[in-house]
């Protein structure tokens, strides 16, 4: 029995993202790889595992710069997805030349028990701008491993090992990172997971299971379920989420104030998970200063530079969670990696420097206004949330019902592709836009002009 006929019964999970498996993705391929992108396209099917949302892949890219990628062929996307790495821009010259500069001094990787002037740099940049006094960093190859630290120094702060996370969440793809996730796309078939992980609702007020129609209403039901976890599961080490999830769904002020005392009362510690909207995204320069101030902040992607070829990531925390002298809770080998930080260090003071931050959030209630606008015009878009330049738009097939348009996004996708706009769904039928940050308010419109004709031709019947 091949692979093929081992898996091609099995469900395909969309929560967090579009997949490479449907009659669509396989007429994409057909009318856009041509020539070089064929070949190169064929030869990473060929080497690669296959994996749902990664291989086979949609296509071949030769360059990535400011807000755009460009594929072999020439043709130039205004990216809105990035994997969330790209805020000051892919590729920004002012992150090029500190690691030009950083190459040219001969110190590039930095081995452990060891340290050097950029890791230490960053860490006290981290401690300057990061608010509510957290003050102690600690760095490693990326995300998923950075919630590996942040879960482990809560164990031990509190000498408990439970949690409490949220369904429907991605916090990376490492066995303790995808026990507190909440998709089981990516802890199926593997066996028992890490014990002791608890999930709750999140708040999601345009659909949430209740029937409620008030935001305050979804905040109590979901603080209930989240205390009744804690009394029923006592000695919680940690609650962790991210403050906006990736859909976007945007939670109230007084909801995390609610679960924030709930931690207090419970002796747990409040874990933000803010990966993706860290470094400006939201029009803070962190998510959590919408909300409450975490005790253990995680941070990651942006945190690279907008490198690809510099993943890093972290978390910074309080002073008076400075206790693991006795232990290794981040024993990676590009620990204080120099050109890493060097990297990082240059992206952040390039976002501060331009005020990237106050843009996204100016340039984000524009992008809302526009969007809702469109909301008006075509009976696709069930509803748009989103706080700066992290926005997601609900794609409905019935709008009373709320009934997901998992195909007609799946098709928008594409012709956005096809029109010069990459973006991606998740959860089957949210469209999410997440540009870098130094996106004009031109491109903007070009690309909310884009996301327009493609919802017109789909309500038109025009399939893919």
């Amino acid at each position: 029995m091949d692979s093929q006929d081992r898996t091609k019964n099995k469900r395909i999970e969309r929560e967090q993202g579009d997949v490479n498996t449907t009659a669509d993705r396989q007429k994409y391929w057909e009318r856009n790889l041509k020539d070089a992108s064929k070949k190169w396209f064929d030869e990473d099917k060929k080497y690669f595992l296959h994996q749902s949302l990664s291989t086979p892949v949609l296509n071949v890219l030769s360059k990535a710069r400011g807000i755009y990628i460009q594929d072999l062929n020439g043709k130039k996307y205004i990216d809105m997805h990035g994997n969330g790495v790209h805020n000051a821009g892919f590729n920004n010259p002012a992150v090029i030349e500190a690691v030009k500069k950083q190459l040219d001094e001969d110190l590039t990787f930095c081995p452990r028990r060891y340290t050097n002037i950029p890791a230490i740099e960053l860490a006290k940049k981290l401690a300057e701008i990061t608010p509510g006094g957290l003050c102690r960093s600690l760095f490693c190859p990326g995300g998923s491993e950075a919630i590996e630290m942040a879960l482990m120094l809560a164990k031990q702060v509190t000498g408990r090992f439970k949690t409490i996370s949220f369904w429907d969440s991605f916090h990376g793809a490492g066995r303790g990172a995808a026990s507190i996730g909440g998709e089981e796309h990516f802890s199926g078939g593997f066996g028992p997971m890490v014990p002791g992980a608890y999930h709750a609702e999140f708040p999601n007020y345009y659909r949430n299971p209740w029937g409620f129609t008030s935001e305050e209403e979804v905040d109590a039901e979901c603080l209930r379920q989240m205390e009744l976890v804690l009394k029923r599961a006592p000695e919680m080490a940690a609650v962790i989420g991210e403050p906006i999830s990736a859909t976007p769904v945007v939670p109230s002020r007084r909801y995390w104030q609610g679960v924030k005392e709930l931690c207090e009362n419970y002796g747990a510690l409040l874990i933000f998970d803010e990966i993706i909207e860290g470094f400006g995204r939201t029009g803070k320069l962190f998510a959590c200063e919408h909300f409450v101030t975490p005790d253990i902040l995680v941070l990651g992607k942006s945190m690279g530079g907008g490198l690809r070829l510099l993943p890093f990531a972290g978390i910074v925390t309080h002073e008076k969670y400075n206790i693991c002298r006795h232990r290794s809770i981040g024993h990676y080998t590009h620990e204080k990696n120099a050109l890493c930080s060097a990297a990082a260090l240059a992206e952040i003071n390039y976002i501060e420097e331009n005020n990237l931050h106050e843009h996204a959030a100016e340039l984000g209630d524009y992008t809302l206004q526009r969007l809702n606008e469109l909301k008006e015009k075509h009976h696709l878009i069930g509803h748009v949330a989103g706080l700066g330049l992290h926005i997601g738009i609900d794609l409905v097939s019935n709008e009373k019902t709320k009934e997901r348009a998992v195909d007609e996004a799946e098709i928008i996708m594409f012709k956005c592709l096809e029109k010069g706009l990459s973006t991606k769904t998740i959860e089957g039928n949210v469209l999410t836009l997440r540009p870098a940050l130094v996106i004009t308010r031109a491109e903007m419109d070009r690309a909310i002009d884009i996301i327009d004709q493609a919802i017109g031709e789909v309500e038109a019947g025009k399939k893919y």
